[in-house]
């Protein structure tokens, strides 16, 4: 392994021998670190952390720090962080808390821009992108392909399914559906991620169907027990959105928004 002579690095710590810890890195007890993961410099990895396989991490990120909880009294939980993953400057990932899962988790070939957040009992699946600032409160749940602009701020418990999309600044309150584009302070959910769904190639026809059930479960604000049950579709995507909002605990994000009293 690569270890700089200014790093720090716990005897009780594993560290792979093709990873590379730079200049000023700081390893605490418990850690783990896969194969060809480099931490560039001034990096702190501390907590029960375990970071996979091929993962870049720069510099002044803070890697498997204590919640930012109230209720924490210093248990033993835990981050764990997958393979492929990049992590730019100055990032914090938290570990979890035993009101929550006990464990913050993040899947595999994210990106995870500077000055990003990611708080207790989140988990992130795969290739997301966190753009620049983006903030996400306790016990949010990121699906795989998520794009979330820069500045998004994600309040706790909430949902984002996959391939949605959040636009630069907006303020999320409750979950957004899988394929849908979110935007504002707070957030409202506009319509469907078409470019996004484009650029994976999805059919025209499934396009179609999916802005079908965008405009009667999001748009029309029916009750969802009036329309859930008969929306259903030979297509696999529109049956995820519906199933989505069927589990949804905090409700989902409208195109209007309530009036305020």
């Amino acid at each position: 392994m690569s270890i700089h002579p200014t790093a720090t690095v716990s005897k009780r710590s594993e560290i792979a021998s093709s990873a590379i810890i730079g200049p000023y890195t700081l390893i605490g007890d418990g850690v783990s670190i896969g194969e060809n993961t480099e931490l560039k410099s001034h990096v702190s990895v501390m907590g029960q952390t375990k970071i996979g396989k091929n993962n870049q991490i720069y510099p002044f990120s803070v890697i498997g720090g204590p919640p930012q909880d109230i209720s924490y009294k210093n248990e033993s939980t835990r981050l764990i962080i997958g393979d492929n993953n990049i992590i730019r400057e100055n990032c914090t990932l938290s570990t979890g808390t035993v009101r929550g899962r006990s464990v913050t988790e993040v899947g595999n070939e994210n990106l995870i821009m500077a000055y990003s957040h990611v708080a207790h009992d989140c988990k992130l699946g795969d290739k997301i992108l966190m753009a620049n600032g983006a903030q996400l409160a306790g016990h949010v749940f990121i699906d795989n392909n998520a794009t979330l602009g820069g500045f998004s701020l994600i309040h706790q418990f909430v949902r984002l399914g996959k391939y949605s999309f959040t636009s630069m600044g907006s303020a999320i309150n409750k979950d957004l559906p899988p394929y849908c584009l979110a935007s504002g302070n707070y957030a409202r959910a506009i319509g469907l991620n078409r470019v996004g769904l484009r650029r994976i190639g999805m059919r025209r026809e499934v396009i179609d169907a999916l802005a079908k059930v965008f405009r009667l479960l999001v748009q029309r604000r029916n009750s969802p027990e009036e329309e859930l049950d008969i929306l259903r579709s030979r297509f696999s995507e529109v049956n995820e959105f519906v199933t989505f909002v069927k589990e949804s605990q905090r409700g989902i994000l409208r195109t209007h928004l309530k009036a305020r009293t």
